[in-house]
């Protein structure tokens, strides 16, 4: 069996750490370079960053300038998304020392973009990750930090992206983003039987007890948490022993 594998997020808003509640009410938690450096010293199993500001080529820059950074500070694969539209952005990023690249809203926009970078980079460099917002009893895929509303709903964007090349389904719910109720794991289980690569469930972490949950009753193959690790709430050391007393597999 594979090890579940715990992953902190570190949101990036202008060479900064944030966090908020439902995509909105962002504060300061923090500088990325240090906080990636402790993770990895704490046995995180891989990190993800995702600069939600990287829209123009001057912030694409500073990105770059940021994974260089973090790559000296770490030994683990980190993921980093952002911006990611062309396949100069991922070269660029790929180069500069991230292991994978995260694409969310250009995908939805042209999806012969996973196809494209799958192609070049190899499917286990990318990873498709999706917003989605319970409305009327369906998962509907958000764009732009959950901003714009798109035409996909989620398994069938999931299944699609699968398909067309995407080595990981990366899969926030917008309703539990922030709240420390728990992950969702209806949609995370549904998720996991219907498609063949990696899910990783993100979106209401707040205690111990909910990873153990989603692993064991949504099956997902990883958890993604932010503000549990980045204010000290759980420690993550501490956590994979909760996790392995309960019979899951980590790495210790």
């Amino acid at each position: 069996m594979l090890a579940k594998r715990i992953i902190p997020c570190l949101d990036i808003k202008d060479g900064r750490t944030v966090k908020g509640t439902n995509f909105i009410s962002l504060k300061d938690a923090g500088d990325p370079v240090e906080l990636a450096r402790i993770y990895s010293e704490q046995g995180a199993d891989e990190l993800v960053f995702l600069d939600i500001t990287a829209t123009s080529d001057k912030r694409k820059t500073l990105l770059v300038s940021l994974v260089e950074k973090i790559a000296r500070e770490i030994n683990i694969p980190f993921t980093v998304g952002g911006g990611i539209s062309r396949t100069e952005d991922v070269k660029d990023l790929l180069r500069a020392g991230a292991d994978k690249v995260s694409i969310n809203s250009a995908a939805v926009q042209r999806p012969e973009l996973i196809g494209e970078l799958a192609g070049k980079f190899g499917k286990q460099c990318i990873v498709l990750a999706i917003d989605a917002n319970l409305m009327d009893g369906r998962w509907k895929v958000f764009t732009h930090g959950g901003r714009e509303e798109s035409r996909y709903e989620l398994f069938e964007w999931a299944k699609e992206g699968e398909k067309l090349g995407a080595g990981e389904i990366l899969f926030t719910a917008m309703t539990r983003d922030g709240t420390k109720d728990g992950f969702e794991l209806v949609a995370n289980k549904k998720l996991s039987e219907i498609v063949r690569i990696p899910v990783i469930a993100s979106g209401g972490a707040g205690k111990a007890e909910h990873f153990s949950e989603v692993f064991t009753r949504a099956g997902v193959d990883a958890a993604l948490a932010a503000s549990v690790f980045h204010y000290g709430e759980i420690k993550i050391k501490d956590l994979k022993l909760k996790l392995k007393q309960d019979g899951i597999s980590v790495r210790i």
